[in-house]
């Protein structure tokens, strides 16, 4: 059974059984989270979700992601500024889906 569900702004395509990268999620690892905002479920679109259907997920672990760097110059003022950024994650394992 394959679906797309909405979580963190992005969408998914997912089936049973699948490891996925999402945003942060306010949830202890280890417990299971359920998705209603569904938008396709094996040949069934919604208007925009599908009525009654649910992804169950069960919370891996958090994260963070490989450090990025952002670099801001401005030309001939002697002006640079060097960051960096790790962007937090949740990785979910998908369970059960409902359609």
């Amino acid at each position: 059974m394959k679906a797309i569900f909405v979580t963190g702004g992005k969408q998914y395509y997912v089936s049973e059984g699948d490891k996925i990268y999402v945003e942060k999620l306010d949830v202890e690892a280890g417990k299971d989270i359920t998705f209603d905002k569904v938008l396709f479920v094996d040949g069934k679109s919604g208007m925009p979700y599908v009525d009654g259907a649910t992804v169950v997920c069960t919370v891996e672990k958090h994260g963070k992601n490989k450090k990025i760097k952002v670099f801001k110059y401005k030309p001939k003022k002697k002006y640079r500024k060097t960051q960096g950024h790790r962007q937090p994650y949740t990785c979910l394992v998908v369970k059960k889906i409902h359609g």
